[in-house]
C-alpha cells in the first residue's frame, strides 16, 4: 500500500463528467491522500496506514515545530484512489501498471481504509474510486510524504 500525503491548506476533487463536473470532496486545513493498491494489500495493510496517518503530528505547534496532530488541529482528509502510484516506469515509455490491484480487489479495501480513518476519528472526504477526477490543492508548507506498507 502507498500513500502520498500532502499537507494542505485546502482540496478538492471534481468528477468528471459528460455534463460538466462536480465537487466529490472538499476539505480545508488537513492531508490529501493519493492511495496506491497493490494486489498483496489486505487488512493488515490499511490497518497500519490508517494508525500511521491518524498518529501522524505535522502540524506547527506554538513553537513552530511539527508536533500537533490532525486531530489536534481539526483538520480532515481528502482520500483519492490513485492505481498509478503502482506504476512501473523502469522499461519502455509507456508506465505498466501491472503491480496495481485490480478494481474487485482495491475498491473494497479503499473503502475500507476510508472506513478505518472514520473509525479513528478523523472528518474524511473522498474523491469517486475509478471516475476521471480534477484534484486541485494547495500546499502547505509545503509538507508532502511517501508512505509505504508492503
Amino acid at each position: 500500500m502507498r500513500v502520498l500525503l500532502q499537507r494542505v491548506s485546502r482540496a478538492e476533487v471534481r468528477i468528471r463528467e459528460t455534463s460538466g463536473s462536480r465537487v466529490s470532496g472538499r476539505i480545508e486545513r488537513g492531508y490529501l491522500l493519493l492511495v496506491g493498491l497493490t494486489h498483496t494489500d489486505g487488512e493488515v495493510q490499511a490497518e497500519w496506514m490508517a494508525d500511521k496517518i491518524a498518529g501522524l503530528r505535522l502540524f506547527a505547534d506554538a513553537e513552530e515545530k511539527m508536533n500537533l496532530s490532525l486531530a489536534e488541529v481539526g483538520g480532515a482528509v481528502l482520500a483519492v484512489s490513485q492505481f498509478t502510484l503502482y506504476g512501473d516506469t523502469a522499461k519502455g515509455r509507456r508506465p505498466s501498471f501491472i503491480d496495481a490491484a485490480r478494481p474487485e480487489h482495491a475498491r473494497p479495501l479503499y473503502e475500507r481504509f476510508v472506513a478505518l480513518l472514520r473509525e479513528r476519528g478523523l472528518v474524511v472526504e473522498t474523491g469517486e474510486f475509478g471516475a476521471m477526477m480534477d484534484v486541485e490543492l494547495v500546499n502547505d508548507g509545503p509538507v508532502t510524504l511517501w508512505l509505504e506498507r508492503a
